[in-house]
């Protein structure tokens, strides 16, 4: 909307412009004569309408149409012009006069539109001119911060490069896009030989579970077994971890391999002597207790026999006699345990079983703890290395549940299959501590001597050795290959409570 002060000036410009053609045209007449009255006034008309306005414009029309009807008229009309053609004119004039206006009205409402477009488009044209400079800058970021990105990938490819470990990248598909100089050292590959193909197809990976349930862990760390370009075998400790897209989706893993090769070899050598050094004692229990049976006991027999006959001839010295008679007594039955603890003598003359079973009894009633014991109604002599094997570990399960677990029940069972022999050990007691089940678990150097010996007692027979337990219990699983004697052992009973 225009402002008061310029419609005025407006207004006060087209009465000076039509009162300024009427004097012009009264200046004029004695040179244009009194045939046409309106020369000037069209001029000042025309002024009006096209840079003044629709009001202004008459208002030019209506002083032009009365000054020339009260001033210059009369004179006309008084020479030459009849006063109804003077009407005629004048209505003319009038009817010219809009005609005039209207054409002035849409010529300058084209040029305010023209004026207000031109505007416009300046004003577009300064905006998009500050957009494209923001753009401009913002691009410039990003170019630097992408070439920033760059220097940093660039950098620490450089320092995947340096590791020692073997680091690669597997695309959601499984092939490999990324293959760092670690890898190449430990595989033999080339990043370009390795560049899109599988990784197990190149390695022949061997897992340790199906590899579906690996893929569905957000991060997963164990062994697996890989084959080098030159077809020598390594065992790696490999850590995984799911790379994700801006959607959560899977779009690969990443891959870290530690050689731990050697490692693994060293372990089983001190496993082996392990086992042989546990092999050597039991076959060293095994003799001493022989010998305390044979030769030691031999003689506690003979010395409780002559005390009895000294007893029987010495009256006054019976009292002496029987004493050291009681003596002895407590020396073979300490002998006959130690021997027995050493090397129990019915596990070799009837095996495990009938062994266990006396062992069973004698801690049940010592201990005051129930403990029953199953096996099936006919088991075969197994070989003499693994039934004390399956012993030992039943010694030594008893005694923790005796020491630590606070039990008052202890099943023990027995399975044999046709290719394995099981056995379970399941107490009612406290259970292990979490983080001590976790060291016993996957920590050999912090487990206890009894349990190390049991595990590598197991696992010089290739068979497992698990712990289990909770707030419930603990449940110990021992699985051993089924190594059988060529006579079958018939003898006894299998189950007791």
């Amino acid at each position: 909307m225009q402002q008061p002060p310029k419609t005025l000036l407006k207004y006060t410009i087209a009465v000076v412009v039509a009162v300024a053609a009427i004097l012009l045209r009264r200046l004029l007449d004695p040179l244009l004569g009194s045939e046409n009255a309106y020369h000037t006034v069209w001029l000042a008309v025309m002024f009006s309408a096209f840079y003044c306005g629709t009001g202004p414009a008459l208002l030019t029309v209506a002083i032009s149409a009365l000054g020339l009807w009260f001033w210059l008229f009369p004179h006309y009309a008084s020479v030459t012009i009849p006063s109804h053609a003077a009407a005629y004119g004048m209505v003319g004039f009038l009817i010219l006069s809009g005609v005039i206006i209207a054409l002035g009205e849409f010529a300058r409402r084209i040029m305010v539109k023209h004026g207000r477009a031109q505007e416009e488009l300046k004003k577009s044209h300064t905006e998009l001119e500050a957009k494209v400079q923001e753009r401009t800058v913002a691009l410039a970021d990003r170019t630097a911060a992408l070439e920033r990105k760059t220097a940093e990938v660039v950098d620490q490819a450089a320092m995947l490069d340096s590791a020692n470990d073997a680091i690669f990248v597997r695309s959601a598909a499984d092939t490999i896009s990324y293959w760092n100089k670690g890898a190449e050292r430990l595989y033999g590959w080339t990043k370009e030989e390795a560049l899109g193909r599988s990784a197990h197809d190149l390695l022949h990976t061997g897992f340790p579970q199906p590899l579906d349930n690996i893929k569905r862990m957000e991060t997963w760390q164990g062994e697996l077994h890989h084959t080098k370009r030159d077809g020598t075998k390594v065992v790696v400790d490999s850590h995984w971890t799911t790379l994700r897209d801006a959607t959560g989706a899977p779009r690969g893993w990443l891959e870290i391999n530690t050689d731990i090769t050697r490692r693994k070899r060293a372990e089983e050598a001190t496993r082996s002597l392990s086992g042989r050094i546990l092999a050597l004692q039991d076959e060293e229990r095994r003799r001493i207790a022989k010998e305390l049976h044979d030769s030691l006991g031999q003689y506690l027999v003979a010395l409780k026999m002559n005390l009895d006959g000294y007893a029987a001839q010495q009256a006054k010295l019976n009292e002496i006699a029987l004493e050291s008679s009681d003596i002895v007594d407590k020396c073979l039955a300490e002998t006959r345990t130690i021997s027995h603890l050493l090397h129990p003598p019915l596990l070799d003359e009837a095996g495990f079983r009938l062994a266990a079973r006396d062992y069973i009894d004698g801690f049940s009633r010592r201990s005051g703890i129930s403990v029953e014991f199953n096996t099936p109604p006919e088991v075969v002599r197994l070989q003499p290395d693994i039934e004390l094997m399956l012993f030992r570990t039943v010694q030594e399960a008893l005694t923790n549940v005796h020491k630590h677990s606070g039990a008052s029940k202890v099943v023990v069972n027995l399975t044999v299959d046709e290719k394995q022999s099981h056995l379970q050990i399941t107490d009612n007691g406290k259970g292990i501590p979490p983080e001590r089940l976790d060291q016993l678990t996957h920590g050999v150097s912090e487990m206890g001597v009894g349990l190390a010996g049991m595990r590598e007692r197991v696992r010089q027979f290739n068979g497992t050795f698990d712990i289990r337990s909770d707030s419930s219990g603990t449940v110990i699983t021992v699985t051993a290959p089924r190594l059988e004697l060529s006579v079958p052992d018939h003898s006894g009973v299998a189950s007791a409570a």
